[in-house]
């Protein structure tokens, strides 16, 4: 597929088939979240990759809003959480390379920790369109956030990032609302040429 298609076809789909992904299918998904540009080449990311049923089911009660709104969501066959490691970054920085040998996080002026993790997750998605597949990347609330880590073993320096949940659209998705392109925002009022202001 052309890339300005997959572009153009990206959309967040909550309503799956149970029709199973193959591994190779898997396997290019979290290859090509890989290929993330990170700070450094720091590569602070890891990703949880969830295609059992049972491991599968173990997850969707840290989303209970998502479950409640979107239950076909959980016919998924694949959700992959993508997690940050600041620590990663910070000695990452404190390498002769770098210089930085303080570790402080006041230095970084965003947490690229979280942008380059995001950056993954938008391959993943991307990745998704490409193979013929929807996806939909979703918040883990706060208060969930331990009892994630807790029930899949994942170090307290990990942040979740989101889940993301990958499959074949379900037949019946309802389309895309009216209201999505109502409120999709002129690019003049969003891109500024050479002066903040300056549009055209």
């Amino acid at each position: 597929m052309e890339f300005s298609e997959v572009v153009r076809r990206r959309r967040m789909v909550r309503h799956y088939t149970d029709r199973p992904l193959t591994p190779e299918v898997v396997d290019r998904l979290l290859a090509n979240a890989l290929r993330a540009p990170s700070a450094g080449f720091s590569q602070g990311w890891a990703f949880l990759a969830l295609t059992a049923a049972a491991d599968r089911a173990r997850f969707w009660p840290f989303v209970p809003t998502r479950v409640e709104q979107t239950p076909t969501m959980q016919d998924a066959p694949l959700v992959v959480v993508p997690l940050a490691h600041k620590l990663t970054y910070l000695e990452r920085y404190a390498e002769p390379d770098k210089g930085w040998e303080d570790r402080a996080e006041s230095r970084w002026p965003v947490p690229y920790w979280y942008v380059d993790t995001g950056m993954s997750a938008l391959l993943i998605l991307l990745t998704a369109v490409d193979e013929g597949l929807d996806a939909c990347l979703f918040g883990i609330p706060p208060e969930h956030t331990d009892g994630f880590r807790a029930e899949f073993g994942v170090p307290a320096e990990y942040t979740p990032i989101g889940g993301i949940t990958v499959g074949y659209r379900a037949p019946d998705t309802p389309p895309q609302p009216d209201r999505v392109n109502q409120r999709r925002r002129d690019p003049a009022e969003l891109i500024h040429r050479g002066q903040w202001g300056t549009r055209g």
